[in-house]
């Protein structure tokens, strides 16, 4: 059955649960999920949906109708998704493998619902992965001279095959204000720590030199700050004295793969709402 996903946010006023639901039910839906939050200190209120129909449906009919008889009344922030729309998702990388082949393993079992129309990277070195999985490659060099030139590349080939969102699967570049701006809340970076800890580009020697007892992976938002975008996902690994930096880095790729896939799963399945450069994740 055609199905579709509503994510709403708005001052919190009573009456907006019913009135929602009540606008599918009268078009014969039939609510599959629902979930809610309620900032109380800021008086936000937040809601997912999933709604199934019997009978076809034209999506940008029902957007009208939802903005008229209800977004407008409540002055939402909303967005609705048909469901049976496949995202479009570009893989940035540089030279770190780790990342990529989970990604293409995760995406050849059908774990992640998405298309990936090419890999972009600014080294050769992995094209040869990208063969492997039957994915076009893409090499756009960066240096501090043709910057420019190479995000008007990647533009151009984000724009060609209409990709929805982009994945840093260890894409060693700061991402431009302006790709960001064309991109907001759908660029997906994996920092190699528990951020805002040991933000930068050697978290792990930082983390060894403290003496830390735990590590972690991030995944977020990329956001014109450096590493200070939304996070959608964390997790952490314990370690001790006897754990040296190469140990460090080895354990924290594995949690760096975990934490990235969990991350791009939540972004597909729209589970992640950002308000205030936190996220509000719908489980």
């Amino acid at each position: 059955m055609p199905k579709v996903t509503l994510l709403i946010n708005c001052k919190d006023k009573s009456g907006i649960i019913a009135t929602v639901t009540n606008f599918f039910h009268n078009r014969k839906g039939n609510i599959i999920y629902i979930d809610q939050y309620v900032d109380t200190e800021k008086g936000i209120f937040f809601m997912r949906l999933e709604n199934e129909f019997s009978t076809e449906y034209d999506i940008a009919d029902l957007r009208v109708e939802f903005d008229e008889e209800i977004a407008e009344t409540y002055n939402m922030n909303w967005k609705l998704f048909a469901e049976e729309r496949i995202l479009k998702m570009a893989v940035f990388v540089s030279k770190y493998d780790h990342c990529l082949y989970d990604i293409l393993g995760r995406f050849k079992a059908g774990e992640l619902n998405v298309e990936i129309p090419f890999i972009l990277s600014n080294h050769k070195d992995l094209a040869s992965i990208a063969r492997a999985f039957d994915i076009p490659f893409y090499h756009v060099p960066v240096t501090k001279d043709n910057k420019a030139e190479a995000e008007a590349k990647q533009l151009e080939l984000l724009k060609k095959f209409e990709v929805d969102f982009i994945v840093l699967a260890r894409y060693m570049q700061i991402v431009s204000d302006q790709l960001i701006s064309e991109f907001p809340n759908n660029i997906i970076n994996i920092h190699h720590s528990f951020l805002p800890a040991f933000a930068g580009a050697k978290p792990y020697h930082s983390a060894y030199k403290r003496g830390v007892k735990i590590i972690g992976a991030t995944c977020h938002y990329v956001t014109a700050e450096l590493d200070a975008g939304p996070i959608i996902e964390q997790d952490i690994t314990r370690i001790s004295h006897s754990h040296s930096i190469k140990d460090l880095i080895l354990k924290g790729r594995d949690l760096e793969k975990i934490v990235f896939s969990r991350g791009i799963k939540l972004h597909i399945q729209r589970k992640t709402m950002v308000f205030n450069n936190k996220t509000i994740i719908f489980t």
